[in-house]
Order: structure tokens, then sequence, then C-alpha cells
């Protein structure tokens, strides 16, 4: 794995090249922006997403569950962290509002700033 993470403002700017690493977005975390991630032959191994405040039956974190059904790491961090389009604003300032199992599983938590968790994942 790479030593720094993919800084992607938009998610629909994931590609192949991102297999294997960790994806810190600007993006929501809705169905939209998990479509470019689940389209991939090969997923990054983490994602992480700004929450957009939750939004109506909590549409800014369903990517979470759809990531976690194939494998991929995936977080929301809180839009009052960081700013909503700013990838590099996230991972600098982001703190995690919401994980999916598989973040679980790999020691990440709520509360937990984003660089923090984005060096812990790339140190396994």
């Amino acid at each position: 794995m790479k030593t720094n993470p993919e800084l992607l403002d938009s998610i629909a700017l994931v590609t192949q090249a991102q297999a294997g690493t960790v994806v810190v977005t600007g993006s929501h975390g809705g169905n939209s922006a998990a479509q470019f991630v689940l389209a991939l032959d090969n997923k990054p191994f983490a994602v992480m997403f700004n929450d957009a405040g939750g939004g109506k039956d909590d549409a800014g974190r369903v990517a979470l569950g759809l990531l976690q059904a194939v494998g991929v790491v995936a977080v929301t961090y809180a839009h009052t962290s960081a700013r909503i389009g700013d990838a590099e604003d996230g991972w600098h300032h982001g703190v995690i509002s919401a994980v999916n199992p598989a973040a679980q599983e790999h020691g990440l938590h709520e509360g937990q700033h984003v660089s923090l968790a984005v060096t812990h994942l790339l140190a396994l």
C-alpha cells in the first residue's frame, strides 16, 4: 500500500489506479458516490467520505453499507469538521462520524481524526 492517501475532491475521479489504497474524498457518502467505487473491478482498500450532515434517512452515509457488502473499509467524517468537496481538508481536519463493520475490524472508530485513521490503515 502507498504511504500517503489518495486525495480526491470528488469520488467521481476514482479509478483502478486507487486499487488497494486509502482514498480520502470530499464527496458525500451517499448511494451515488458509492456507485463510483462499486463500478471498479479493483477497489480501494478504504474510502473516507464527508457525511454531508447525514441528510434525510441518513442518505449521506449509505455508502458505508454498500461498500461493506464488497469488503471495502468505509467511514464518513463530520461535515462540521471539514469542508465538503475538499479532500485535503478532510484528511487534515476531518473527525470520523460513522464507520462500517470492516472499518471497526481495522481499529477505526467515531471521534477519531481522519489523519490518524489513515496513518493507522497505511501501517497495516
